[in-house]
């Protein structure tokens, strides 16, 4: 009895190690690779449309593929899901690390991006089989590990491809790649697979949905949505959302039952982050350039900027599921996205000759903010029956990437209108925190 006792914390602190450095590596490779593309660039002569690729095939495959990842999570089992989609993401990064042209690194990101869309609902059903405490500990530091990422990933990137190679802003997920698979081979149970088909109409609509209106987002915002590629990935959005939407309704065993959308908690948990990720994903983007061209920091300046937010929700990503147990999920989540939107609302203030003193506040705002609405993830998984927990940690994934895209660009959108850059930075925080603060309110009225 005593050995079983002190055996089940240890394999917890594993299985959480495992989840949460699979959910940062896959969520790195978001933005590691920004600041290398012009090393990049100038080694493999590579064209700004090819660039561009580089950049985004990664999130195009990602944010398409990842709701039909978490079925395969459901069918084939967790584990075996998540140790496939490590491999996979291993393997490219390494290729992407060799690559010796352009066409060979775009191919080896859409890959990569293909791993990670099997890894990241993995994660999240594996954390759904754990009992209520350990699961809303374990969606917590995984949340925490994701949004540490995001932050961290340009500094990476530009350390590396500085003072190193860009080659290793991807060899360097090799050797922690290799480890991770090792230790979730270990540390994560296997899961029984449900007895389902695939649902392959399901699987195709939504893949088609997402993936043009995520290259609709990317390219738009470059190319401007009355261009023809745009357009045409425009329409077939509509359609396949269309055709998502019936064939969903439709099939006896559908890859996402719609009418988990009917759950309380569910529907309000993702809308609150997809309002959260509107709001803090524009912040990322355009505070690196505002910080640059209005503020006069150096591009080593700007993204150390960033640090103190990311080791905010580290340390204060702990304390969240203490408060959520007091005061519930929902005042929590509340309190963290006003404490966010407050962030952004003090970061528009910020004019010409103002330095750290200024920006400080802001940025740790939104870092304790975003910690305190860690909860969220918790309340989705605990809101839908176990059998479904990968494709409701699909649905919650792809919501936090997409929603991103959606913030840049509509942040982006608000920049062009105005005279200047420093007038639409601001104006678009402010629109960005009127977002977070519907999802306050959203979670305050949704979740428990």
């Amino acid at each position: 009895m005593t050995g079983l006792a002190v055996a089940r914390p240890a394999t917890g602190r594993w299985l959480l190690t495992a989840v949460a450095l699979a959910g940062f590596l896959t969520t790195l490779d978001n933005t590691v690779v920004t600041v290398a593309l012009p090393s990049i660039q100038g080694d493999l002569g590579a064209s700004l449309a090819a660039l561009e690729w580089v950049a985004t095939g990664y999130l195009l495959t990602f944010a398409g593929l990842m709701p039909a990842g978490g079925r395969l999570a459901d069918v084939w089992g967790h584990r075996r899901t998540l140790l496939t989609g490590l491999a996979l993401f291993t393997a490219a990064s390494l290729a992407a690390g060799l690559a010796g042209t352009i066409g060979l690194l775009v191919a080896a990101r859409l890959v990569q991006g293909a791993g990670a869309a099997l890894v990241l609902p993995a994660t999240l059903a594996v954390l759904a089989a754990q009992d209520e405490r350990r699961r809303s500990t374990g969606v917590a530091v995984w949340m925490a590990s994701g949004a540490a990422a995001l932050a961290l990933g340009p500094v990476a990137g530009g350390y590396l491809s500085q003072h190193a190679h860009w080659s290793w802003v991807f060899l360097v997920n090799v050797p922690l790649g290799a480890a991770v698979v090792a230790l979730a081979a270990v540390a994560v149970p296997a899961s029984r697979p449900v007895r389902r088909a695939l649902d392959v109409p399901g699987v195709l609509a939504s893949v088609a949905f997402l993936a043009s209106g995520t290259f609709a987002l990317i390219h738009g915002g470059e190319h401007g949505y009355g261009s023809p590629a745009v357009v045409a990935a425009l329409a077939v959005c509509a359609g396949s959302g269309a055709a998502f939407a019936v064939v969903e309704r439709r099939a006896a065993d559908p890859m996402v039952d719609l009418r988990l959308f009917t759950v309380r908690a569910f529907a309000g948990g993702v809308a609150a982050q997809v309002l959260w990720g509107l709001g803090v994903n524009g912040v990322f983007f355009y505070t690196a350039i505002f910080l640059q061209g209005v503020l006069g920091f150096t591009p080593t300046g700007s993204g150390l900027a960033f640090v103190p937010l990311a080791l905010l929700v580290v340390v204060v990503t702990p304390l969240a599921p203490l408060l959520e147990r007091r005061v519930g999920a929902g005042r929590t989540v509340a309190a963290g996205l006003t404490l966010v939107a407050g962030g952004m609302a003090v970061a528009a203030t910020l004019e010409a000759g103002d330095g750290w003193g200024r920006l400080l506040p802001a940025v740790c705002a939104i870092g304790i903010g975003s910690a305190l609405t860690m909860p969220l993830g918790s309340a989705v998984l605990g809101a839908v029956p176990q059998e479904r927990a990968g494709v409701a940690g699909g649905v919650f994934s792809v919501s936090r990437e997409v929603s991103g895209l959606f913030g840049i660009a509509a942040v982006g959108a608000v920049v062009q209108a105005a005279g200047s850059f420093a007038t639409g930075y601001a104006t678009g925080l402010l629109a960005a925190a009127g977002l977070v603060l519907a999802g306050a309110l959203i979670a305050l009225r949704t979740l428990k």
